[in-house]
């Protein structure tokens, strides 16, 4: 992957991103449309959030277009892959975003609630990076970035699931960091932490309990550009990391 003129530095390449309707999902697909990417704007059921996504990104210029997919649905998440490569070409960034963030006291979360958890983050890092890898491979290689969390370092009250789900996105990265460099595909994962987000429920509970050194809470922007470098040309040595973007709230 050959660096093309500064400040366009994805241009040419094909990026996918989970959960791109709103809040560091959309940051994210607007930041790699500002480095030049072409981007696929999934979504699971927020339709007009995730085509106004892509409508802002061809207003200002880039390429990009909404795609409803469930990712726990595998063949759904082959429809969306097969999609953006006939439409586009090719495929080189996989961005798993895609999570839900629930609270819950530990003894009033069904196995339903579990599962369903569990399988938004995980299966569908699982089932994208999967159906990525092909057309990643065939365009000479890539990059997937797996968003994980705070709290799957540090726990947290009433969010086992949450916990446990983003927890295992560190070790998914650790061992897809292994079997995908022979395809030349980098993999890391971003934990934001303590970012400012819209959220039908207000802040969660551990904001309060936390503090950041920097003395402000970190927006989707700042996660965004962490995520844009490791798409990059540059990023080409980094695999199998997880990076903390949290203002010193946790310091790895």
């Amino acid at each position: 992957m050959n660096a093309p003129a500064s400040g366009a530095e994805l241009a040419g390449r094909v990026a996918l991103v989970t959960g791109a309707s709103r809040n560091i999902g959309r940051a994210i697909a607007r930041e790699l449309a500002a480095g030049g990417a072409t981007v696929v704007v999934n979504t699971r059921s927020a339709i007009s959030d995730a085509e106004a996504v892509a409508a802002e990104i061809n207003a200002d210029g880039g390429k990009a277009m909404a795609w409803v997919a469930d990712v726990t649905d595998p063949k759904a998440v082959a429809g969306m892959v097969d999609a953006t490569v006939t439409r586009y070409g090719r495929l080189d960034v996989l961005v798993n975003n895609a999570a839900v963030r629930r609270e819950t006291a530990f003894g009033e979360i069904t196995l339903v609630e579990w599962r369903e958890l569990l399988g938004i983050v995980l299966d569908g890092a699982f089932i994208c990076a999967q159906a990525c890898l092909e057309p990643m491979s065939r365009a000479g290689g890539g990059a997937i970035v797996n968003i994980g969390g705070l709290t799957g370092h540090t726990g947290a009250r009433h969010r086992a699931h949450v916990v446990t789900a983003k927890a295992g996105l560190v070790g998914l990265t650790k061992a897809l960091a292994f079997d995908l460099a022979e395809h030349d595909i980098v993999v890391n994962c971003v934990a934001p932490g303590m970012i400012e987000t819209r959220r039908p429920t207000g802040p969660p509970a551990h904001h309060a309990e936390r503090k950041t050194v920097v003395g402000r809470l970190g927006t989707p922007a700042d996660v965004a550009a962490m995520v844009r470098m490791l798409c990059g040309p540059r990023a080409r040595y980094i695999t199998g990391q997880t990076f903390h973007v949290n203002g010193g709230a946790y310091m790895a």
